[in-house]
């Protein structure tokens, strides 16, 4: 087990404790209603063992707490799936890693995309995600399957020109103005992103660096629809699906929005940015 999945463990086992204290039951008392030896209810409160589902019925019908079951049962199907490090995802390479990610894509009807510091990869040209990619794969010393990544990366694009999905996508200003290749792709990769604010399914903001904002720029992260939450750290990928948690991201997104500018202010800003390139 991860690091960050016994962390999770610890906190359900927290969390459990709590629920327990507030039905007022002690620790005896709750094995005894459950059928339990008195040391699972102990183990379980210290994330030294992982519930199964049906020890979180159990334990939420004998503490009144069923309205949480659903929160309890999510958070532990998560919790091994939860935190993949980058390093045991990305062994093999790159290309995999981006055919793995189509079929959540095809999956959702809506997608809330924030992303503070590159383009996401749905509105990345061949060119930008070569470049993004090759320093991914540079940087982390991965074999190079570069330019196969690139292709599958390019091929989970088509989810924009099919269905009926909608994609509701907010960028930080400086997503404007980090470098990956030259001049050229730079001004290929802002073009790229003026034509999709002219598509009927992408709603695309940006905020501006000097407006005003209800909460900071954070971790890159892609809603789809309120089931599943991804958030990209450097060290790994975090999948969120614990309703309450998915919650909180899609409020954070709603945040975002509202800072945002879009149609005549939005493309001004990348028209700006795009004459800053010698191009």
């Amino acid at each position: 087990m991860s690091k960050q999945a016994e962390q999770a463990r610890q906190a359900l086992g927290a969390r459990l404790r709590e629920i327990r204290k507030d039905a007022q039951l002690s620790g005896r008392a709750l094995a005894a209603l459950a059928g339990w030896h008195p040391s699972k209810i102990t183990q379980l409160e210290l994330g030294k063992r992982g519930p199964s589902e049906k020890d979180l019925r159990a334990w939420a019908l004998h503490c009144g707490a069923e309205d949480q079951l659903a929160d309890l049962i999510a958070t532990v199907r998560g919790i091994d799936s939860a935190y993949v490090e980058w390093r045991r995802q990305l062994r093999t390479g790159l290309r995999r890693r981006q055919e793995a990610s189509a079929s959540l894509y095809e999956r959702a009807a809506l997608l809330r995309i924030y992303q503070p510091g590159v383009p996401p990869a749905l509105l990345q040209t061949a060119e930008y995600a070569e470049a993004v990619l090759r320093s991914r794969q540079r940087f982390r010393d991965l074999p190079d399957d570069v330019m196969a990544a690139v292709t599958a990366r390019m091929d989970r694009q088509r989810v924009l020109y099919f269905g009926g999905r909608r994609f509701l996508v907010v960028l930080e200003e400086q997503v404007l103005l980090t470098r990956f290749g030259d001049d050229k792709v730079m001004a290929g990769q802002l073009d790229r992103l003026l034509d999709v604010m002219g598509m009927q399914r992408v709603s695309l903001g940006i905020i501006p660096a000097a407006g005003p904002r209800l909460i900071g720029p954070g971790e890159g992260f892609v809603v789809f629809d309120n089931e599943l939450v991804r958030v990209e750290t450097t060290s790994a990928q975090l999948t969120v699906t614990q309703p309450a948690e998915v919650a909180v991201y899609a409020h954070a997104f709603a945040a975002m929005q509202a800072a945002a500018v879009y149609g005549a202010e939005a493309r001004a800003l990348v028209e700006v940015a795009r004459a800053r390139l010698s191009i």
